[in-house]
């Protein structure tokens, strides 16, 4: 596929995708959401990327939220940025898809870590995107807003689910129901990013916690790590956990990557794990049901 709206670098390990609308402060579009989905299918299926890291074009704006230029469906008739129904011959509220819930579903499944370094103002879908993000970094003029109830519409993109699990239920609400722009500090004090940096510094940061994962790590205990953080602190009791856990150690424990890792320690040297996700991911995975959201 190739990208009009979006940028994909893959160097030594480590992607880079970057939202690439800066005439529009990288606003948000359902061609931007459709290229995003395609460039985390392309990153799952390369073995020899270890971590993504997601960013902005320019330095104004990480994204700027929806642009609310009335879009056209590809038969001419008027399309809609924030969801359309799907089929879109189908009319009823059951059936419709949020473009910004797509997106983020998508990402939620990544089999690589995500990485956000949030390069500016972050507002809307632009905000709610980077909930699924493994880490959250920003520049010191990053800016951020759930501004839904300010534009008589919802939160999205699921983020009903993820904010509360990142930052609190009362931070939560508060973010939700002003709808006002909080800054860099405040997000970091909340729990919303890890670390607030310069904005010449942010992308070395990101590609150095990239590089920590790519150099020092298995990837198949990364994807498992990331897929059973996600998934089990959500679940209604530990021994749903528990199950998973003791799965995952058994096999993994048995793993090529397992042998590796502590003749690597016990030799006091750099590891170098063999097993890859597209080949060796544990015969139960993924053991969740969950119907393709794609």
């Amino acid at each position: 596929m190739s990208y009009t709206q979006i940028k994909l670098d893959i160097a030594d390990g480590i992607a880079t995708v970057t939202l690439h609308r800066p005439e529009k402060m990288n606003a948000f579009t359902r061609v931007m959401m459709a290229e995003i989905i395609d460039a985390i299918d392309t990153t799952d299926a390369d073995d020899r990327v270890r971590a993504v890291i997601v960013t902005g074009a320019g330095e104004r704006a990480f994204c700027a939220g929806a642009d609310l230029t009335p879009p056209k469906n590809q038969d001419g008739s008027g399309g809609h940025v924030f969801s359309d129904p799907n089929p879109v011959d189908d009319l009823s509220d059951s059936r419709v898809r949020d473009g910004g819930g797509r997106l983020v579903l998508r990402l939620f499944n990544s089999q690589k870590p995500l990485i956000g370094a949030c390069n500016g103002v972050a507002v809307g879908v632009g905000a709610t995107m980077q909930l699924p993000f493994d880490m959250r970094l920003c520049s010191d003029n990053a800016r951020f807003g759930f501004v839904f109830a300010r534009r008589g519409i919802t939160p999205e993109a699921a983020s009903s689910w993820f904010l509360p699990r990142l930052v609190g239920m009362q931070t939560a609400l508060e973010w939700c129901m002003t709808g006002r722009i909080f800054d860099a500090n405040e997000a970091l004090d909340r729990g919303l990013v890890r670390s607030v940096h310069s904005p010449n510094t942010l992308m070395d940061a990101a590609r150095g916690l990239a590089r920590e994962i790519a150099d020092n790590t298995s990837a198949v205990s990364v994807a498992m790590t990331r897929a059973m953080l996600w998934r089990l602190s959500a679940t209604e009791h530990p021994m749903m956990a528990h199950r998973i856990d003791s799965r995952a150690i058994y096999r993994l424990s048995r793993s090529q990557d397992a042998r590796e890792g502590i003749a690597s320690f016990l030799e006091k040297r750099p590891p170098d794990y063999p097993d890859t996700v597209g080949a060796d991911m544990p015969d139960f995975y993924p053991w969740w049901d969950e119907p393709d959201y794609r």
